[in-house]
């Protein structure tokens, strides 16, 4: 399979993937041929990266860790949950999330249980979904991102609980922002931000008075867009004043937001959403977070072309877990030329490097 722009797709291109709902119902077949409409409809829908079935690279699979079954039964629980709360009344937020805060601990065991057990690298490309609410899917890749953080970061099970259920609540507080603010597609205004920024301390008071949640879960809400250099809110905390789980949460979160598809911009890939935290590395974000990040997280997804800086060019076909800035890469031609497809480890050749990533050449030839 190749990853490719859905934009560049051609037409009659295969469907290398299938794509599915939230709910985890297929919307379109692996092996649909691409028309106009469904082209038209996949990027309606947000859909930015498709895989397309190609001769050369037949072989190659984009596979995730966390099984279909669990990715689903986890957001259907977010999704529930977060609607109980938005514009609910006449129930105490805390007393709904009381009575969620087992299951939501449950999953978060099953999501350290299907991770820590997997060879996979975390690679949240490899499901092609069609999301109806942009805040359900965040806060289940982010917490994704973070169990990963933490497993590479060899966090005890029970901080890793902790951590986990505190990173699927963090944007909780977003539930009773004006719909009209939280999806506004273009800029907002100095007053709309600040009602934005709200969320952060208003998860922290609807966590924090959670009997059966921790209180650490409740400042992972709190803590999750301070930033190093202390420009970040509510509390513009520095350096060790952040906790850990807080720096966490944070390179967690604007990872997952650069890399979604938003009203307002168009998802990046994951090394362009490195390169973001990397222009904070050590400064806005804690650089040993980043550095398990990138161990853990697939940042050169199987099917990714990509260009070496030996004339080289190719498919990436797979990763290797805690360097997998060094992919293995098939490669198709050589300066321009092309050659009988072979495998290329940079893990074995330290002086080949990726210098360029192209998703969209394939289909042609923070708040």
């Amino acid at each position: 399979m190749r990853l490719i722009a859905t934009s560049e797709a051609n037409l009659g291109s295969t469907l290398g993937k299938a794509i599915y709902n939230d709910n985890g119902q297929i919307l379109l077949n692996k092996g649909a041929a691409l028309t106009a409409g469904i082209i038209a409809r996949l990027i309606g829908f947000g859909i930015d990266y498709i895989y397309i079935e190609d001769p050369d690279t037949a072989d190659i699979i984009s596979a995730n860790p966390v099984s279909e079954e669990l990715r689903v039964a986890a957001y259907n629980t977010i999704q529930t949950t977060f609607q109980q709360l938005e514009g609910n009344f006449n129930v105490s937020p805390a007393i709904v999330l009381e009575n969620s805060a087992k299951e939501f601990k449950l999953l978060i065991r099953s999501l350290i249980k299907e991770l820590t057990g997997s060879k996979e690298l975390l690679n949240l490309l490899s499901d092609i979904i069609i999301h109806d609410n942009y805040i359900f899917t965040h806060s289940l890749n982010v917490t994704l991102y973070t169990l990963a953080i933490g497993l590479e970061m060899k966090l005890s099970e029970r901080d890793l609980e902790v951590l986990g259920v505190g990173a699927m609540l963090h944007d909780v507080g977003k539930m009773n922002i004006p719909h009209e603010v939280l999806m506004k597609p273009g800029r907002l205004t100095e007053d709309e931000f600040k009602v934005i920024q709200e969320h952060a301390e208003k998860g922290f008071e609807i966590l924090r008075n959670v009997e059966g949640l921790p209180l650490l879960a409740a400042h992972c809400a709190f803590q999750h867009h301070e930033r190093l250099d202390g420009t970040g809110y509510p509390r513009g905390l520095k350096g060790q004043e952040i906790h850990l789980f807080g720096r966490i949460l944070g390179v967690a979160d604007v990872f997952d937001a650069v890399t979604s598809n938003r009203v307002y911009r168009a998802a990046m890939l994951p090394h362009e959403g490195l390169e973001v935290l990397y222009a904070g590395y050590g400064t806005k974000y804690d650089s040993h977070v980043i550095d398990a990040f990138k161990r853990a997280v697939v940042i050169y997804p199987a099917g990714l072309s990509v260009e070496l800086n030996n004339g080289c060019s190719g498919v990436v076909s797979s990763q290797h877990k805690g360097s997998n800035g060094r992919p293995v890469v098939r490669i198709l031609q050589e300066n321009g030329r092309r050659v009988q497809p072979y495998e290329l480890d940079l893990r074995q050749h330290a002086s080949i490097l990726i210098t360029g990533c192209d998703a969209t050449a394939m289909g042609k030839n923070e708040q």
